[in-house]
């Protein structure tokens, strides 16, 4: 006979190793520390098996606690979009909607992906997260957002890709800028003797801009590194120095003629892509479905539009 999953026990459980100590895990909960170990034990106890295994900064899952802990949080997941569908079947279009996002999407969302959303689901609600590319991928895969919208993610079975946008790294340097007439395409050793500005390593830009660096050769030495692009296109804008980013994430600057987007060199800075992701075998609650759908469409015009945009202004 199998054992039984208690459901506080996996609560209890998860929280520990999402907080990474106990302690911290009954603070969250508002309980006392000792009623969490001993349910964790309980359930080590049927399991025969440990789940948790403590180190000098808190504790950490186990192989076997690790997956618990997935089949924990598709559960939770499921039980939440399956509930979710069946307040849709009562005729109530109430819904709240979990998204994670690299920055550079904000533009796109907010240039009328949104407004055009809401006013068809006006009741919807959502949460929109800024992160880097790693934590993208990590929250949906940990089912902490319902939708991902990522920059090159790294490769994860567990990822579903439901829209990919080729977005080719650019040099974006302001219109009178020196570099703004240098022969077209641009070879990353041409960046050399100009300020440059550059994403934390984290984020997908700088992770492709890396292999890009190693295989042509070159070492880049940046004089700001950040994590906010909106940091960066100031950075060009006022003519402090060049970043490195997809024209999408400056359409509207590049639009408006502050900025010019010049094509580099390299062959493997052309086939990056933008994305929009779910965990693979998430069954998407009514709200989530629609959302995604929306922006798939609407991203996908977005994505064109920008392009031309791009290239219009070279």
């Amino acid at each position: 006979m199998h054992p039984s999953l208690d459901e506080r026990c996996l609560r209890y459980f998860a929280e520990a190793v999402g907080c990474g100590s106990v302690r911290a895990a009954a603070d969250k909960l508002n309980v006392n520390a000792s009623a969490v170990s001993r349910q964790i034990v309980q359930m080590e106890g049927q399991l025969a098996t440990p789940l948790i295994e403590r180190h000098r900064r808190g504790v950490r899952a186990t192989p076997a606690g690790s997956l618990l802990l997935d089949y924990y949080r598709r559960q939770t997941s499921d039980r939440q979009d399956i509930l979710a569908k069946l307040t849709e079947l009562k005729g109530l279009r109430r819904g709240h909607i979990d998204v994670v996002l690299g920055e550079g999407f904000v533009g796109d969302l907010m240039s009328g992906l949104l407004q055009g959303f809401w006013a068809r689901h006006p009741d919807l609600t959502m949460t929109l997260d800024l992160a880097a590319t790693n934590d993208v991928v990590r929250r949906v895969v940990e089912d902490e957002a319902h939708l991902g919208l990522v920059y090159n993610p790294p490769p994860e079975p567990r990822l579903r890709t439901h829209l990919a946008m080729p977005h080719p790294i650019r040099v974006l340097v302001r219109a009178d800028h020196p570099l703004a007439a240098h022969p077209v395409p641009v070879r990353l050793a041409d960046l050399s003797g100009h300020r440059l500005g550059t994403m934390h390593p984290a984020f997908g830009i700088r992770q492709i801009i890396a292999a890009a660096e190693q295989a042509e050769g070159v070492r880049l030495e940046p004089a700001l590194i950040t994590g906010s692009i909106g940091v960066l296109k100031q950075f060009a804008a006022s003519g402090t120095g060049v970043t490195l980013l997809p024209a999408f994430c400056a359409a509207q600057e590049i639009a408006e003629g502050v900025l010019v987007a010049l094509p580099l060199a390299d062959p493997g800075l052309d086939g990056v892509e933008a994305r929009i992701v779910t965990r693979l075998g998430r069954q998407l609650s009514p709200a989530a479905a629609k959302l995604l759908q929306h922006l798939a469409r609407g991203m996908a015009g977005e994505g064109r539009e920008a392009r031309r945009g791009a290239l219009s202004s070279r």
